[in-house]
């Protein structure tokens, strides 16, 4: 096709709000770049090209302009305007740039991209009994819109770039209630913010970690947590886990040679069990007798039904072996992204510095709203307020996978535990079938309504 019926065959829409320079412009710069318009190539005169499209000249000369400008025309007064030679040879024809441009991942790439994969993330209107969401009804946004409000008036001087293991203020106020609430021993200096508990993961995973080594998980256990060591190009092991918690014992006999083990001791994700003091004892014996890492991920330790929380692994540690996880998503709401790692004062600084390799640090504003939160005693009044809101566990002899479909055929959510069980584990980490509800966001009538619905779907599954 001739360049002049190229460029007149711009489609150019009058009544866009985008500009009709600018139309013609990414019209020219496709031409050039797909090839039907080639280098070396002389250009309309602007007067021709204003005439065949019926625009301004300034229309056209602002769209040459603009493509003179990112190399894709040169010219001189007099001698007219060309495609520029040095580009290089265009594509076929009917060959988009795009498709010249797809090379194939690293294999570490490989595995980002589908580190995550096994992970549920629900998408639509939030429904009977999705898990992992607090009650965002009980949540006092009244008070956290009026704090954040104050920063964004009188903040100036912290909207600038700041340490990358995080506020200041925040990280001495999180010391002093992990503390009190957790028995956890640190210093403010200790402490490293995060972007949820996903990044601390995924940054220890790549600094505590080298290719191959092994790590112990647990098995049913968080499938959010394999992604950032597979990531590592760890060794993923799975340990079963009963009433006891992770079975120590089995995980040091069959892979003696780990460098770290990931736990949730306070409140087993997804069995509910708390992990026994002589099982505690195990495995920080473990652990300082081989050098190892121990990651505790105390997800959700402030809703405790059955008496006060009980004291972190962190708490019993002597060796400074462990590394405590954080995260406020369970507590506040997800969409917060704050989180928080208590580690050994060598590693700490090591993490902000890796931090800082990452995202620089997380937002600002957002930290110190939550620490006026905690200075106010809002935090405080909020998990009072929230504690009996929280949890349930359903188990039982049933087909789990056909009632979950079943169940989300009549517009409910749940989780079997079959989706915790590690892709790598064996027979030994097999669970009884069951189901994983939420209920902390549900009113009443939603909740009975959801009951019905889920009993509905199990009579089905049993027929």
């Amino acid at each position: 096709m001739h360049v002049h019926d190229i460029l007149a065959a711009a489609p150019l829409g009058r009544n866009s709000a985008t500009p009709l320079f600018r139309q013609l412009y990414a019209h020219m710069k496709a031409a050039i770049l797909d090839g039907r318009i080639g280098a070396g190539v002389r250009l309309p005169a602007t007067r021709t090209l204003c005439g065949l499209l019926d625009v301004s000249r300034q229309t056209v000369l602002a769209a040459y302009e603009q493509l003179m400008a990112e190399g894709y025309l040169e010219g001189t007064v007099g001698k007219g305007t060309f495609v520029s030679a040095s580009l290089p040879a265009a594509a076929r024809a009917g060959d988009g740039l795009a498709a010249t441009m797809v090379r194939p991942l690293s294999a570490r790439g490989e595995r980002i991209a589908g580190g995550m994969a096994r992970v549920l993330h629900h998408a639509g209107p939030l429904r009977a009994f999705r898990p992992s969401m607090p009650g965002l009804d009980l949540f006092p946004f009244d008070v956290w819109r009026r704090l954040e409000a104050r920063h964004w008036r009188h903040s100036t001087g912290n909207l600038g770039y700041g340490p990358g293991a995080g506020y200041a203020p925040l990280r001495e106020l999180l010391c002093a209630y992990l503390k009190a609430s957790r028995g956890v021993q640190c210093t403010p200096d200790q402490i490293v913010i995060t972007s949820g508990s996903q990044q601390a993961l995924y940054l220890l995973a790549q600094l505590l970690l080298a290719p191959d080594e092994a790590m112990w998980i647990e098995s049913p256990g968080y499938q959010g947590a394999v992604a950032p060591f597979a990531v590592a190009g760890a060794r993923v092991c799975p340990v079963p886990v009963d009433a006891e918690g992770m079975d120590v014992a089995y995980a040091a006999a069959r892979f003696p040679d780990a460098k770290l083990a990931f736990v949730t001791p306070s409140h087993q994700l997804p069995l509910g069990v708390t992990m026994s003091l002589r099982r505690r004892l195990d495995l920080l014996r473990w652990a300082e007798a081989n050098r190892a890492w121990i990651v505790e991920d105390d997800y959700d330790s402030e809703y405790r039904h059955t008496g006060p929380p009980l004291a972190s692994l962190q708490s019993m540690d002597r060796a400074g072996c462990v590394i405590y996880v954080g995260t406020l998503s369970k507590v506040l709401f997800p969409a917060l992204r704050l989180g928080y790692v208590v580690a050994p004062p060598a590693l700490a600084e090591a993490l902000a510095r890796a931090k800082a390799v990452v995202d620089r640090h997380s937002p600002i504003v957002p930290q110190a709203t939550l620490a006026d939160f905690i200075a106010g005693g809002h935090f405080a009044r909020h998990i009072r307020r929230t504690r009996d809101a929280y949890g349930v566990h359903f188990t039982g002899n049933l087909d789990e996978e056909t009632v979950a479909r079943r169940a989300g055929e009549l517009g409910v959510d749940v989780r079997t535990l079959g989706y915790y069980t590690n892709a790598a584990a064996g027979p030994d980490c097999a669970v009884a079938p069951g189901l994983l509800l939420g209920f902390a966001p549900f009113a009443p009538d939603v909740l009975r309504a959801g009951v019905a619905d889920l009993a509905r779907a199990i009579e089905r599954s049993t027929r």
